[in-house]
């Protein structure tokens, strides 16, 4: 019998990453441009030459983890599927009318965005459902199947239906599904009772609109995918990576794509907290910078930090709960994640001030950056990095992506170095420091911007890029150490391995906790477990391989935002609500840094239940044993860099495996995926677990 493997694959702007975990420890991983027009490809081709290089066989593939940005993307472009909605009569510009939040509060030209469903397909039909879930008006099913052929007339692929107070009494939605279904049965239709039954009317239209808009266009595209990885001859169930941190199947991605919306960060996050977990660090910042986009996420205890909702197509996140409405809203647990458009790609530019300006906007993997040779004509970070000598032209992706440097540099001295009189040396490094200023945004924003002390923490940067700013960002925060994670440039792909399968279960039950019968919420709790267990019953999970989690969401009475707080497990009664109101009064303490008195009464607003399928192998422990990738060869061993006020200096560039012996800055560290810059004052060694440790050398 033949090695077998793992396989993880994350597809970014400009690169897909691949890695492959074999059954002995082995790892084997491989970069390649993603194909924009067709994702697919690059992952069948990328994962083709990796089994070729390495003289295996498909069929040992048993298992293909898949973090993936085609619903995101969908919605970016607004390429998603054309959509109608139905819902409760006088609320039909809900999508329109939001909920007021401004992203910028003194811009006067900032309009909304477009919303994903135009006004002539925002149907209303006659019922009513009020607060308490009865039913003050039946429902007109004659204004429903007008709805319905009006829409079809309209030539619409997707349908959301999201009628008032449904998540209460979903009875009159459900009824629309049956019309709906008999009416027009190729459609594709998304219920908000069945995919999102919470309170807030926006939030929860909004997320079935997302989940409606996006879910032609995933089902297509893991339908290709599956086909066209059955035809390699890989046969292997396929799991993708959810915004929350949780592997679904592809089956339950393609019903509810509103849970992979932000898949592909999200994996690279749960790879650091496996890291820090296994090594000990409470705490740390994970920061991946890429070819287009930065993200930065807070990882405490051993546990990752989650928001409750989160936008979508905002172009840049920077995580701050003021600086939300820019997008659309996605009410769904997931990651909390702080994204800037800066990125290996990102355009370098002066804008009419005679400022030099980096992003949002990307060159991505078509054209590319100048240096890729590829018709790339605007400069970008990486052409700035290879003109300061931090990148080997020669050498990016093993070699497999030979870079003009002199192309690169022509284009710095032409395009930013002349017109702001600069040397071409300063230009790309105001270009770097730039860079790193915008990306230190997304850091504070998780960090320092919620009460948490960057010096405290630990900062693990990968990505493609992530390795090269770290210690620069590092410094500027005052961080004392920076970890760099074996494969750092796939360390995404890498992430995906230490998933485990699992579902979030939710529902809205407002009541005073103090009055609220116990029994009443324990049958709630009851009947969101079995939905949990059913589900990853038809995983394949046996009832001793199942374990579930609970959560409250509360809130003071007449507060309009709730904190998330473990409930714990046993039978709920008086002793369990009262542990449960002083655990919501810590967290309130700890987010706001105050808590009411004793006589202010807590009010829940919802239930949640945490489903996760265990394997006999749980996939962390094996991914934990994996081997370090090999060396390569270091032809040049010395290059000259340059650091600003120190102008330009030798280098000494090594390995990862030299770090055995700690090495003093200025150095270059170079592996197949990514390149890794010490600056001069900083010093890197290598850790027990193969990580590069870098931090501030002794004065």
């Amino acid at each position: 019998m033949g090695r077998s493997f793992r396989a993880g694959v994350d597809i970014g702007g400009t690169f897909t990453d691949i890695v492959l975990l074999g059954d002995d420890g082995s790892r084997y991983t491989k970069k390649v441009s993603s194909t924009v027009d067709d994702y697919a490809r690059a992952i069948v081709d990328g994962l083709a030459a990796l089994l070729s290089e390495i003289g295996a066989d498909a069929s040992g593939i048993v298992e293909l983890l898949h973090g993936t940005t085609v619903a995101s993307n969908a919605i970016l472009e607004h390429k998603g599927a054309r959509t109608g909605l139905i819902t409760t009569k006088g609320f039909r510009d809900v999508l329109e009318i939001r909920n007021l939040r401004m992203p910028r509060l003194y811009d006067m030209s900032w309009t909304k965005p477009v919303p994903l469903v135009e006004r002539r397909l925002r149907t209303e039909v006659d019922e009513r459902v009020n607060a308490a879930g009865g039913i003050d008006r039946p429902l007109d099913e004659s204004s429903v199947e007008r709805a319905v052929r009006f829409l079809v007339g309209e030539g619409v692929e997707a349908i959301a239906v999201c009628l008032l107070h449904s998540y209460l009494n979903p009875a009159h939605e459900l009824r629309v599904k049956e019309i709906a279904a008999r009416l027009a049965p190729d459609l594709t239709l998304s219920v908000s009772a069945e995919v999102l039954p919470v309170i807030n009317e926006y939030e929860r239209t909004s997320t079935t609109v997302i989940n409606a808009y996006v879910r032609p266009i995933v089902e297509q595209y893991l339908n290709r995918l599956i086909a066209e990885v059955t035809r390699t001859g890989i046969n292997a169930p396929l799991l993708l990576m959810q915004s929350n941190g949780g592997l679904t199947t592809a089956r339950a991605a393609a019903a509810t794509p509103m849970h992979i919306i932000e898949s592909g960060p999200a994996a690279g996050v749960v790879g650091v907290q496996a890291l820090t977990r296994r090594i000990g660090i409470a705490k740390a910042i994970s920061f991946d910078m890429g070819g287009t986009t930065a993200k930065a996420s807070l990882i405490e205890n051993g546990e990752l930090t989650r928001a409750t909702e989160y936008q979508v197509g905002a172009g840049i996140v920077l995580g701050s709960r003021l600086l939300s409405g820019a997008g659309y809203t996605l009410k769904v647990r997931a990651i909390d994640l702080a994204e800037v458009g800066a990125g290996g790609g990102s355009l370098l530019w002066i804008d009419s001030g005679g400022a030099l300006q980096i992003g949002p906007h990307s060159a991505g993997a078509v054209p590319g950056p100048v240096c890729y040779d590829q018709g790339g004509s605007e400069p970008t970070v990486t052409d700035a990095n290879i003109v300061l000598g931090y990148l080997n032209p020669a050498h990016l992706v093993g070699g497999a992506l030979k870079l003009n440097a002199a192309k690169a540099r022509a284009v710095i001295a032409d395009r930013i170095a002349r017109p702001l009189g600069m040397t071409v040396e300063e230009a790309a490094y105001g270009a770097h420091l730039i860079a790193a200023s915008n990306m230190i945004r997304a850091l504070k924003a998780v960090s320092s911007e919620r009460g948490r002390d960057p010096r405290e923490y630990a900062l693990v940067a990968f990505g493609g890029n992530g390795p090269v700013f770290a210690a620069g960002m590092a410094e500027a925060m005052h961080i004392p150490q920076v970890l760099i994670p074996p494969s750092a440039g796939v360390f995404s792909s890498f992430g995906l391995l230490y998933a485990e399968i699992e579902y979030y279960f939710t529902r809205t039950r407002k009541r005073l906790l103090r009055a609220v019968d116990p029994d009443e919420l324990q049958a709630t709790i009851d009947a969101l477990e079995a939905e949990a267990r059913t589900r990853l019953t038809e995983d394949g999970f046996a009832a001793d391989h199942i374990e579930i989690r609970r959560g409250a969401s509360l809130h003071y009475q007449g507060q309009s935002f709730e904190l998330r707080v473990p409930l714990a497990t046993g039978r709920l009664d008086r002793t369990a609500l009262a542990a449960l109101e002083e655990a919501f009064g810590a967290e309130h303490e700890r987010t706001y840094g105050h808590r009411a008195g004793v006589e202010e009464p807590v009010e829940l607003v919802g239930l949640e239940v945490i489903g996760r399928g265990i394997p006999d192998t749980p996939r962390a422990a094996s991914a934990a044993a994996a081997s370090l990738a090999p060396d390569i060869a270091i032809v040049e061993k010395r290059r000259r860099a340059y650091f600003g006020p120190k102008g330009w200096l030798d280098a000494e560039v090594t390995n990862r495996g030299d770090l055995k012996t700690p090495h003093a800055g200025p150095c270059i560290i170079e592996e197949y995926d990514a390149t890794c810059l010490v600056p001069p004052g900083w010093t890197a060694r290598l850790d027990a677990y193969g990580n590069i440790v870098m931090s501030r050398s002794p004065p």
